[in-house]
Parts: C-alpha cells; structure tokens; sequence
C-alpha cells in the first residue's frame, strides 16, 4: 500500500529543491560573486554542491538542503570587519550581499523544513 504522507513529503521536497533551481538562475551569479569574495573555499564549493544535486533528473533534495544549510552557515559565519574589508578592496557590497542572499538561504531553507 503507498504510503501518502510519505509521498507527499517527498513532492514538497522536490518542489522546495526547484524553487532553490529556480532562485540560482536568477541569483545564483550574485551569490557566486560573493562566495568567492569570502575567501573561504568551503563557501564555493558549497555553492559547486548545490549545483551538482542539479545534475540528474529529478535533484537531490536532500544534497540541496544541505549544500543551503552550509552556505546559510558560511554567510553567517562572516565578521564585518571582514565584508568592511572585502567591500573595499573588490567594490562589492559584501556586507548587504551577505546580508540579502543569507535571507534569500534561510527562506529557501524553510520550504524544506515545512515539507518534512
């Protein structure tokens, strides 16, 4: 017998892992930018995560939330001082990227968290 609540959480996974898909389109240059501004390779390479759960046909949920929870992790993890510094010498508004696309994570976050 197939069990409902279990596909059901299954869909709204997959529809919280397109809506990550569709977000990156949009935003994922952004989010690029600044990752490899931090000068922590961990952030790209969370960011290189994210977009190989992408690579098959029906993405990885799971591989999705959790290159999001360490990119929230990598953003959160930043010292002003550090975004102060970053945005002067690249002329990046590090401190109001870090700030919008660590929003944009923790709401992209919560869809995978009401799906469960």
């Amino acid at each position: 017998m197939l069990n409902t609540t279990t596909l059901g959480a299954a869909e709204a996974r997959l529809g919280a892992a397109y809506t990550v898909e569709r977000h990156l389109r949009h935003h994922g240059a952004s989010l690029c930018d600044l990752l490899d501004a931090l000068d922590d390779p961990s952030g790209f390479a969370a960011l290189c995560d994210l977009h190989g759960a992408f690579g098959q046909p029906i993405p990885d949920a799971d591989a999705v939330e959790a290159a999001l929870r360490d990119i929230r992790r990598i953003l959160a993890d930043q010292a002003p001082t550090s975004l102060d510094r970053i945005g002067h010498e690249r002329g990046l508004p590090a401190s109001d990227m870090t700030r919008w696309h660590g929003a944009r994570v923790s709401e992209l976050l919560g869809r995978f968290r009401h799906a469960d």
